[in-house]
């Protein structure tokens, strides 16, 4: 490690070193666990993922539970929302037929649709939609709520359209209509003018989706007939007064969803840093 990785390395852990130092100091001053509990105790629970807990199993595969219902609900969100993004964008017709009506959905928060997801799925899951109902499969499938998927589906489902949309829109109409000038057919000037173009715009709206349909997680799972999940053991463990896997769950929603956050980041460096010789 060169002398300016270990000066970025050194910036980055200033701020985390210092919460965490004062979070020490303060659980020794207050002396009780259930306000705030030790560094030490949370570290333990952290080191060892596979442990049980509260016998609603281990930390490692809750958060695996909790990371296949936001894969399901933001898969369905983005073959949803990408496609309409990309004909809201490229057609005026379809952007006025649609935008003012989505717009109305826009600002509802994803936990006010709680009560009507309660009242049109009840506690079915992919289980019930596939109508299996015995073997193992029925028990990974029963986990995964369509409720929950509903919630998280929401969550993701606006930014990824709104991104789309304005990646289409902000694509130079000079290049399409060039393209179109010298002959090249629709498919083409879509497939290597329209979406490579757009294309930073909609993985900074997946990356942002993504992002938000993580945060919906812990309210899709302490919807009814969630059984599992780290929102559900967050939720749990609250009701017994243990802080200390509330914080580490807490800390596993965080890591993980950085941890997205940077696959994301990743790809945009990697595919589109053609991007920043533009600016």
């Amino acid at each position: 490690m060169n002398l300016k990785s270990l000066y970025k390395f050194a910036i980055i852990m200033v701020v985390p070193l210092f919460l965490f130092s004062l979070w020490w100091y303060v659980a020794v001053q207050i002396k009780n666990p259930v306000i705030l509990p030790n560094v030490e105790d949370v570290i333990e629970l952290l080191s060892n993922p596979t442990n049980n807990l509260i016998s609603m199993g281990s930390l490692a595969s809750n958060i695996i539970v909790s990371l296949v219902r936001v894969i399901v609900g933001y898969c369905l969100a983005a073959l949803i929302a990408i496609p309409m993004g990309i004909l809201m964008g490229y057609y005026s017709l379809v952007h006025n037929l649609l935008n003012n009506f989505i717009g109305l959905f826009r600002p509802i928060p994803p936990l006010a649709w709680v009560p009507l997801v309660l009242a049109w799925f009840g506690v079915s899951s992919l289980a019930t939609l596939t109508g299996i109902e015995h073997g193992q499969w029925y028990i990974y499938l029963n986990n995964i709520k369509l409720s929950m998927i509903f919630i998280i589906f929401i969550g993701a489902f606006f930014p990824i359209l709104t991104s789309s949309i304005y990646g289409v829109q902000s694509v130079n109409k000079t290049l399409l209509d060039s393209a179109l000038v010298l002959g090249a057919k629709s498919s083409e000037v879509f497939g290597k003018i329209l979406l490579p173009a757009a294309a930073p715009s909609i993985i900074n709206g997946m990356r942002t989706g993504l992002g938000v349909a993580w945060m919906c997680l812990v309210a899709a799972e302490m919807l009814p007939g969630s059984l599992s999940g780290v929102g559900y053991l967050i939720t749990h463990a609250y009701t017994i007064a243990r802080t200390d896997i509330v914080i580490a769950g807490m800390i596993s929603i965080g890591l993980v969803g950085a941890l997205l956050d940077y696959l994301f980041r990743f790809i945009e460096n990697k595919k589109f840093s053609w991007q920043h010789l533009a600016r």
